[in-house]
């Protein structure tokens, strides 16, 4: 078996049937298998699967296990020789999965591979980016990302003056659509399972470089990415969510002083968007800035209140109350 592709599905029919379809109308020059694994789907994701594509093997975790505990359980029934880690809401392009496979058997020295994402409108979405620093957020933070032209790419969060238009090495690719080594993925132990939502793939990524491999990206593979599709259904928690994930990383890789760092740094960005969305909602007020004012609110507040370490090491942090945001 050439390539595993295994999907994570939450509820996602409505989005994953048109990536099913993708893979098996696109896909004509290698060996595949399909393997979803659900986490405990409510919206009859499983049935509709098994009766309209019987090829898809089926992983039932019967709960809502996250991204890297999700994907976890689909990866060890993977037997490809590449394993492709696929959000349900992509839309493969023709012939890209048999291109993919061509690049990575002509670059041994990479681990992982990573692709030119689009948006539905066609535009480039930046999936490929440096690995997150403190320094890197506060670039973002305070809307500096120019100065990443002065010195590219170090000063910023992003490749600046690169917009996936040609072949490079990347630090770390997006979980919406990123391929390793089936062998690579195993011996690393999949994603860490501390990692819920958000980070499971930059620490992946992370930890494909610390084992003595590369990552690539091509454009000439290229996917279309609808993005956001349970973060819409749910926004204060997936915000919450990433804060708690920022924490886990920058403890894992950092320490305790990376994760203080961290939740100061965090404080300055959302105290940033606080205050725009807080002008907003005096020039020009509805509900959704309303909504996304007091989701940054609440967001501060949890944050204010937390000890780093302590959430880290056992699990201790401040409950806020539910907020209801309109996104659209």
């Amino acid at each position: 078996m050439k390539l595993s592709i295994v999907i994570i599905c939450w509820n996602d029919w409505k989005v994953l049937e048109d990536c099913l379809r993708s893979i098996f109308e696109s896909t004509r020059k290698i060996q595949y298998e399909v393997i979803v694994s659900d986490n405990g789907s409510t919206d009859g994701s499983v049935e509709k699967i098994r009766t309209q594509f019987p090829a898809v093997r089926v992983v039932e975790n019967r709960a809502n296990l996250g991204f890297a505990r999700g994907n976890n359980a689909g990866i060890r029934e993977a037997g490809g020789e590449y394993v492709l880690i696929l959000n349900p809401d992509t839309i493969i392009h023709d012939g890209s999965l048999d291109r993919w496979i061509e690049f990575a058997d002509r670059h041994p020295e990479a681990g992982a591979f990573g692709c030119r994402v689009h948006n539905p409108d066609g535009t480039y979405q930046r999936s490929a980016r440096p690995f997150p620093t403190i320094s890197r957020y506060l670039v973002s933070a305070f809307g500096l990302r120019f100065l990443g032209h002065l010195n590219y790419p170090v000063l910023s969060d992003e490749y600046e003056r690169w917009k996936g238009d040609t072949e490079r090495e990347v630090d770390w690719q997006s979980g919406c659509c990123v391929m390793l080594r089936g062998d690579l993925l195993k011996k690393l132990g999949g994603f860490d399972e501390q990692f819920f939502y958000q980070f499971e793939e930059v620490d992946l990524c992370r930890r494909v470089w610390k084992a003595g491999f590369r990552i690539r990206f091509t454009p000439e593979v290229s996917i279309t990415h609808l993005g956001g599709q349970s973060v819409g259904r749910f926004p204060m928690r997936f915000a919450i969510e990433v804060c708690r994930n920022g924490y886990r990383y920058f403890y894992k890789h950092y320490g305790a002083r990376g994760a203080r760092r961290y939740r100061r740094m965090l404080l300055a960005k959302l105290r940033i968007r606080q205050a725009g969305y807080g002008f907003a909602n005096l020039v020009r007020p509805n509900d959704v800035v309303k909504g996304r004012l007091e989701m940054y609110r609440a967001t501060v507040r949890w944050n204010q209140q937390l000890d780093p370490v302590q959430f880290v090491e056992h699990g201790i942090e401040q409950t806020v109350e539910p907020v209801s945001v309109r996104t659209s």
